[in-house]
């Protein structure tokens, strides 16, 4: 059964579980990034998730919201619990310096995987995506996971201008 599932998945998905490995493992390693690098694998795994919902569930009006509300609870998680001190604001380089941290690997095989098994679960059991539970439980997922990304992003650039702002009252 494994077998014939990795053989009906289009090949377009190896290459992209590729690029996703190796941005997770780029995450584990300290690292200097521009500002504009960090929207990458938020807007990446934001698209995914939504294509999973539109596709999955179209038409069912709980997606949706569901979805939002549980990003929300995400977004709100991650930015109380987010290390301040994993961050270093470099404003001369525009740049910021994150400490590694296999969190991100973490959250992009969270959604990468659930888009995967819900795929596999809706192909063996088609009428499944009509039960109010089911998509709950999805959009929860990928709600929760993009969330985090998005608090995460959202309190790396909040320190970013705060330093910008230290920096500037210095001068």
């Amino acid at each position: 059964m494994l077998q014939q599932i990795f053989m009906k998945t289009p090949l377009w998905v190896w290459p992209l579980l590729a690029f996703l490995l190796y941005r997770g493992v780029a995450a584990s390693k300290d690292r200097e990034v521009g500002l504009s690098r960090l929207f990458i694998i938020p807007a990446v795994m934001l698209g995914l998730s939504i294509q999973g919902i539109a596709s999955t569930f179209g038409t069912n009006l709980a997606a949706a919201p569901v979805w939002f509300g549980f990003m929300l609870v995400g977004t709100l998680m991650a930015w109380h619990f987010f290390d301040s001190s994993s961050v270093s604001v470099l404003p001369e380089k525009g740049r910021v310096a994150l400490r590694g941290s296999w969190s991100q690997m973490a959250l992009i095989m969270g959604i990468f995987m659930t888009k995967y098994a819900v795929n596999v679960t809706l192909s063996m059991n088609p009428g499944l995506n009509q039960q109010l539970a089911f998509a709950a439980m999805v959009c929860a997922l990928y709600g929760v996971f993009n969330g985090v990304f998005v608090g995460q992003l959202l309190r790396i650039v909040s320190i970013y201008r705060g330093g910008l702002v230290t920096t500037h009252k210095l001068l």
